[in-house]
Formats: C-alpha cells, sequence, structure tokens
C-alpha cells in the first residue's frame, strides 16, 4: 500500500513526510481492514509531525480523520460487514479495565493507543482499526464531510459539552482559534441555540467565515468581545490567550481549552478565576462522544467547508494548516495521490 511516512519529527518545513511503499497491515481478531477515501489534516497531526508531541511510535503513519470501507474482517468481528463504509478517529484503542475505563472516562484511559501517534493512522491507503473503535457512517453524509467531524467535530463537540451552555439557549459562547474545531462548534452551538463570539487573528478567511456561519461579533486573537461571556473555548494553541479569555467570562463562567498541545500559560491574577469561574481542560473523547456527536450533526445536516489535497501533498497541506491558510478544514482525498 501506498502511505505517508514520518520516520523522525522535524519541522513540516523541511516536508518530512514521504510518500513510500509499505506492507499493508495484517489484522488481529477483533479489528478490521480498511480501504481509505479520504483523511482530514488536524493540529494534532502537526504536533506529531514537528515532535510537540514526544515520539511513541517511529516510523509512523500519522492521520486520525479517516474515512473509508471495510475490506476484510478479523474472526472475532461482529458488529461490521464487509463494504461497509466507516470513520476512524483519535482514540485507537483503550485498555477496558482501567478505573477510568470502568467508570466511563475511557478518554482518560492511561494504556490507550491513538491513530496517528501510537498506532499508524489513516495519510495512507489503507489502515487497521479494532471494530469497537470504529464509527458507521450514515449514507447521507459524504466523505469530505465526514472526514473533519472525526476529530474537529468529535472534540469540539466534548468541548462545547464540558462548558455546560447546552442547558440554557441564548447563552454567550466564545470561540478563540477559528480553523477545522471552531467553525464546526459554532454550527453546533447556534444550533443550540447559543450567540457566538468569535475572536481570531485571520481576517481574510477565518473571521470571514465566522461571519458567513452567523457569529454576533468577529475580532481579533485577544480582542475583547462586546459582551461577557457564559462560557469559552480556546481551541489556538497559544497559552497567551488563557488570560484574555479569562477576562471575557462573566461570573461563573468556563473556559476549555481544547488542544492536545499548548504553549505555556503565562500567570495571571486570581481575580480573573474570581466568582467561581472555572478553567479546564479536554483530553481526547469517548466513543460515546462521538456516536452522540454524530447524531447531532446529522440531524443539524452539518457540512463542514472543505479544501482537498493529494496524499502526494501531505506536507503542504500541514504547512497551510500551519500558518492559517486554510478555510475550514484540509482533507487529504487518498485515491487522488495514489
Amino acid at each position: 500500500m501506498k502511505a505517508c511516512v514520518l520516520s523522525a519529527p522535524a519541522p513540516v518545513t523541511t516536508q518530512p513526510l514521504q510518500v513510500r511503499d509499505v506492507p499493508s497491515p495484517e489484522i488481529a481478531a477483533d479489528e478490521a481492514r480498511i480501504a481509505i477515501s479520504v483523511c482530514a489534516i488536524c493540529r494534532t497531526d502537526l504536533h506529531v509531525v514537528e515532535g510537540e508531541l514526544p515520539a511513541r511510535r517511529s516510523p509512523v503513519i500519522p492521520g486520525h480523520q479517516v474515512v473509508g470501507r471495510v475490506t476484510e474482517l478479523g474472526a472475532d468481528v461482529t458488529e461490521l460487514s464487509l463494504g461497509q463504509r466507516v470513520g476512524v478517529a483519535w482514540l485507537h484503542r483503550t485498555c477496558g479495565a482501567c478505573r477510568f475505563c470502568r467508570s466511563g472516562r475511557e478518554n482518560l484511559c492511561e494504556s490507550a493507543d491513538f491513530t496517528g501517534w501510537t498506532a499508524d493512522g489513516g495519510f495512507a491507503t489503507e489502515i487497521k482499526a479494532p471494530a469497537a473503535f470504529t464509527y458507521p457512517l450514515p449514507d447521507d453524509l459524504p466523505d469530505l464531510a465526514a472526514a473533519p467531524l472525526l476529530c474537529a467535530g468529535i472534540i469540539g463537540f466534548r468541548a462545547l459539552k464540558l462548558t455546560g451552555i447546552d442547558a440554557w439557549p441564548g447563552a454567550r459562547l466564545g470561540l478563540y482559534g477559528f480553523g477545522a474545531a471552531g467553525h464546526i462548534a459554532i454550527q453546533v452551538a447556534r444550533g443550540r441555540g447559543a450567540d457566538v463570539y468569535v475572536c481570531t487573528r485571520d481576517r481574510e478567511r477565518h473571521q470571514a467565515l465566522a461571519s458567513e456561519l452567523g457569529a454576533a461579533w468577529v475580532g481579533g486573537a485577544v480582542d475583547t468581545p462586546p459582551v461577557r461571556l457564559d462560557a469559552a473555548i480556546i481551541f489556538a494553541p497559544a497559552g497567551e490567550i488563557v488570560a484574555p479569555a479569562l477576562a471575557a467570562l462573566d461570573a461563573g463562567g468556563t473556559l476549555v481549552l481544547g488542544g492536545i498541545h499548548m504553549s505555556p500559560i503565562p500567570s495571571f491574577p486570581y481575580e480573573l478565576i474570581y466568582r467561581e469561574r472555572v478553567l479546564r481542560s479536554v483530553a481526547n473523547n469517548t466513543r460515546a462522544d462521538g456516536r452522540e456527536f454524530l447524531t447531532e450533526a446529522a440531524r443539524l445536516n452539518l457540512r463542514p467547508h472543505v479544501r482537498t489535497f493529494s496524499l502526494a501533498e501531505a506536507n503542504q497541506a500541514l504547512i497551510a494548516l500551519k500558518h492559517d491558510a486554510i478555510r475550514g478544514a484540509g482533507v487529504l482525498v487518498i485515491e487522488e495521490g495514489c
């Protein structure tokens, strides 16, 4: 099979991903082999490629927003069928036995594997995945629309859930950073009746898209929204945004950090979290998050804005992502790159 292989982390500007012929994966009894049609790109892929997430598998095939069709089933698999269209997301496998897994918090499993980081991912023509960790996809959700939902969508959904604002329509939500996750989260939040205030540095692409998607207000990355916010989510991996975002919250507001990696957070005065303001992070997602989100995405008819690249253009796609040059989400169309 063809795959984009990362031999060692390096700046993406050095184009460290190499398209190679590699052996097709051999599946275990609980796994499925999947022929990949598309794989969306994510800032986490950039963190893996550039080493901001420490190397856990080397060499590795990145990519964790995978859509394809099942071509082979392990002997113990009963929940999938040959030819079925499925998605593979970031959470690749958990131990199922630790106290986090047993209490419905498998996103915190300390023995988990992650697609495209500790297990080979979707920048390839094929992938293997545990059948229990794949998501059957509805026929009316096209491949290009489905792929960004599998991480940008799911993690934005979990972050939105942790804000608690689904409890009241008319809530004021701030989004800091407006890439793949932000442009999906705004659609979910507005579908629930929230007013959304977007802070992002790119005027030409991200601010314009936020306005198109119904933001109540759009400003720069650390600008102050015109109203006090009930909650906010930071999708940008920039620790320096935390203090301005906390300052924008009303009493009792929650700030959720939506990334797996963030630059250091500068110190800030206690009054920014006084009056029961909450600062919390998001760690991965559960399969229940994924299933719940895909159901809501279908109800809301979510359609991400996408820019496509071929498999051979994976380095260029990640460079564009790093420089905020993608309006919405980037997606590798695997068949065109092979």
